[in-house]
């Protein structure tokens, strides 16, 4: 790679540096318009919800409340980035996860259920293990 070539990359690279770094500052303002978004997104989700029944309703709106959680955790690391939001973001992704799975195990009976239910509490298990394993780091 001759001089001239070097030069470019290390000046492409260093705007792409300053271009996230911008990109990564959010102001107050876009602040509040994204966490009213998120709110307005979750309302819509969850009126959508209604228009199904029983456990697909269910269903529907735990996976409308989870998205909304893990949007949330997610605003507040992308505004005020730290360990403790990034270990939110993957805890709300974490009880998401498990709350939507555990729903949709209703629709089952019996050994199935059971079986269901035991698969969503290991997967559980496993991510609040990768969570304390994020805090020893």
């Amino acid at each position: 790679m001759t001089t001239r070539q070097h030069l470019l990359m290390m000046a492409i690279a260093s705007v792409c540096f300053a271009g996230t770094q911008a990109a990564n500052a959010m102001t107050r303002e876009e602040y509040k318009a994204a966490k009213d978004k998120i709110e307005a997104d979750y309302k819509s989700a969850k009126a959508q919800c209604d228009t199904l029944k029983d456990n697909a309703k269910d269903v529907c709106e735990k996976q409308a409340k989870g998205q909304e959680n893990v949007a949330k955790a997610e605003l507040e690391q992308q505004y005020k980035p730290s360990d403790s939001h990034a270990r939110k973001v993957a805890e709300e992704k974490v009880k998401a996860d498990y709350e939507v799975a555990k729903e949709k195990c209703d629709d089952m009976q019996g050994d199935a259920k059971n079986a269901c239910q035991k698969e969503a509490k290991a997967v559980e298990a496993k991510g609040k293990a990768d969570i304390k394993a994020m805090k020893k780091m």
